[in-house]
């Protein structure tokens, strides 16, 4: 009777666990996508959504009342925790040519999960931002004007009054919107204009490039810490300058395909032998305004 009886709790034990990680992998799309959102990282927003659903296991789950809400703001906390890691390790200001992991999948394939992560059509060049902000404040803006978490709710996580959390927001609101570039949001007319880049560069047309291009657009290069040479990590700004650059690798034009890179029009670059380069752009008025190019050999490798 008594080893029927731990038995059975044994049983309900495993039942209690299993019907909780059900209802956290009803969440792990959202939570995978804050994630992403606060580290520009594919692989560390994995981890932080593991970290969290370790930390559900430690809590008392019976006494959580909203499920979405508490690992939402959990999640934002190992973000935050590691945001601010990264940057008290740092001695030099992030690099300009940093870009961050690419969401990359076919045009023709549906992916609830990176759909999740594509939410709101947040862009490589949005991410790129988000970069530039602080800690706190990265956390205060995606969890707030991404997400609608209340201020209140934000508040306990950055040891700030809820007034306090509003005008970090507000502040962070003001640089992202200032820093974004406007883009074109049809997905057909994007392709058009990617088409017509990708034909003149596999024609060497270079006039054909600088028209699609505009005057001012800016060419970000983040081939890692090891690549050296020609395809080093740069930045290259203006029409002229950055048609050069696509004809010196025109050669690799002929293994490029159109993908969806962050729910927008971008190219993929995988020759056989696996990925060299993935590139988003922005869009605007018919032209390239921005590029944003990840060539980086070993996290390419990581995001296969």
């Amino acid at each position: 009777m008594i080893g029927n009886g731990r038995g059975r709790r044994v049983r309900e034990a495993d039942d209690e666990k299993e019907l909780l990680a059900r209802r956290f992998e009803e969440h792990r799309g959202q939570l995978r996508a804050v994630a992403y959102r606060m580290l520009g990282s594919l692989t560390e927003a994995e981890d932080a959504v593991q970290e969290a659903w370790l930390r559900l296991t430690r809590a008392d789950a019976g006494a959580i009342t909203n499920l979405g809400a508490w690992l939402t703001t959990v999640t934002g906390r190992i973000c935050l925790d590691l945001l601010r890691t990264r940057t008290s390790r740092r001695e030099d200001p992030l690099d300009d040519t940093f870009v961050p992991d690419p969401v990359v999948r076919p045009l023709t394939r549906t992916d609830p999960e990176q759909e999740a992560v594509e939410a709101d059509s947040l862009g490589l060049a949005l991410l790129v931002v988000l970069e530039q902000l602080a800690p706190d404040e990265r956390l205060a803006f995606v969890l707030h004007d991404l997400f609608a978490v209340p201020f209140d709710d934000i508040a306990p996580i950055l040891e700030r009054t809820s007034a306090a959390t509003r005008q970090l927001t507000s502040r962070a609101r003001r640089r992202v919107q200032g820093a974004t570039p406007s883009a074109e949001t049809d997905l057909a007319r994007q392709r058009q204009v990617l088409e017509a880049f990708l034909a003149a560069s596999r024609a060497g047309d270079f006039e054909a490039l600088v028209a699609v291009l505009h005057p001012e657009v800016v060419l970000r290069v983040d081939a890692g810490a090891l690549v050296r040479g020609a395809a080093v990590s740069k930045v290259v700004h203006g029409a002229r300058t950055v048609a050069a650059q696509a004809l010196t690798f025109s050669r690799y034009a002929a293994s490029a395909r159109l993908v969806l890179v962050n729910g927008t029009i971008g190219v993929a670059n995988a020759p056989e032998g696996g990925p060299r380069s993935v590139m988003a752009v922005t869009v605007a008025n018919g032209r390239i305004t921005h590029m944003y190019i990840l060539a980086d050999p070993a996290r390419l490798e990581r995001l296969g």
